[in-house]
């Protein structure tokens, strides 16, 4: 083996005369061939999807991509408004919050998921009680479950119903979507509490259920978020509001306090 034989990728390169992603000639192979979505997935897992796994992935990238105007999205109109001439900087701001409150709860549930699932392997009555075990140790240590509640959708997420409809329907309800269903009962029974499983959840455990590390799928709801971004930017292009809210915030901000009354 030669010193540098480990500075090569299985991902992709290019000669002269082509380009391969994955082992297939992008030109001829690629494009024209597959979506997007497949192309995100085979260069994700290495492999080619089924149909079945595209039409759970694609559902989704599309549930992720856009929730109105979000912190995320704030921060990359207003990145955007100070600095018009790099749209990049302003889609990376707008993805730089993909934490723990927003995006990043895809990642967070699918690994919590990850976690119990392993011990209670597949059988629904050890699910059930292995979710109520995790539940009850997340509460008793002063942390929130993640993957459940939603500042906006009180009562339900439009998304997760659809997201495990679409999973049934493809045959790819496994035991993470199954188990997230319990982790959110034994919270209401834990708590006398009913909050829904959001989207960023329902999405964390359909990935996992797709065979996708929980180290990696977050990566998928930035891909999705990017083009949200990338809508709001061309908005923002046309309709500022970043400059608005700039100076909405500088008046509000700078408004002398009224004394409080006797």
């Amino acid at each position: 083996m030669s010193e540098d034989s480990w500075l090569r990728t299985a991902i992709g390169g290019a000669t002269a005369d082509a380009i391969t992603v994955r082992d297939r000639d992008l030109a001829t192979e690629l494009m024209g061939r597959v979506t997007f979505t497949e192309l995100a997935f085979l260069l994700v897992a290495g492999r080619q999807p089924a149909p079945e796994d595209t039409r759970l992935l694609d559902a989704v990238l599309v549930s992720l991509a856009d929730h109105g105007l979000t912190p995320t999205v704030l921060a990359a109109r207003l990145t955007y408004t100070g600095a018009p001439e790099s749209l990049q900087g302003a889609v990376a701001a707008g993805l730089l919050g993909a934490g723990s409150v927003f995006l990043g709860v895809v990642e967070d549930t699918a690994t919590l998921l990850g976690d119990i699932a392993g011990p209670a392997g597949d059988d629904d009555a050890a699910l059930a009680s292995a979710a109520g075990e995790a539940v009850r140790a997340l509460l008793a240590g002063g942390r929130r479950v993640p993957g459940l509640g939603h500042p906006v959708h009180k009562l339900e997420d439009p998304r997760t119903p659809r997201i495990y409809s679409i999973a049934e329907e493809c045959g790819r309800l496994g035991v993470h979507l199954r188990l997230l269903r319990h982790v959110a009962a034994a919270h209401a029974r834990e708590t006398g509490r009913t909050l829904p499983i959001n989207g960023a959840g329902v999405a964390g455990a359909a990935l996992a259920d797709l065979g996708f590390a929980p180290a990696i799928v977050r990566g998928f709801a930035l891909l999705a978020r990017t083009a949200g971004l990338v809508g709001h930017l061309a908005e923002e292009r046309a309709s500022p509001l970043g400059m608005r809210l700039y100076a909405e915030v500088d008046r509000r901000a700078g408004a002398p306090r009224r004394a409080a009354d006797p």
